[in-house]
């Protein structure tokens, strides 16, 4: 996979050019990027920051799920008696 040619800072400031009203066609001339790249970066990154945009190196993270707690608030009740 290629890696992209525009940093996280340089979709952060398109999108939030994008929010101020500036016509997407001019944002995507100036930033020299397609406007279907700029509305699939509004899509994904709408409302993060440059920081927040990173994404995980594993895509396919299995999904943890919270157990509950049992009343004292110590570990799992797992129904097991000792």
């Amino acid at each position: 996979m290629l890696a992209s040619k525009f940093t996280d800072a340089q979709k952060a400031f398109a999108i939030k050019q994008g929010e101020a009203g500036i016509p997407v066609a001019e944002i995507c001339r100036k930033a020299g990027v397609r406007q279907a790249a700029f509305f699939n970066w509004r899509n994904r990154y709408g409302g993060l920051m440059p920081s927040e945009m990173r994404r995980p190196r594993c895509r396919h993270q299995p999904v943890r799920v919270k157990r509950p707690e049992n009343s004292t608030g110590n570990s799992p009740d797992l129904g097991l008696r000792v």
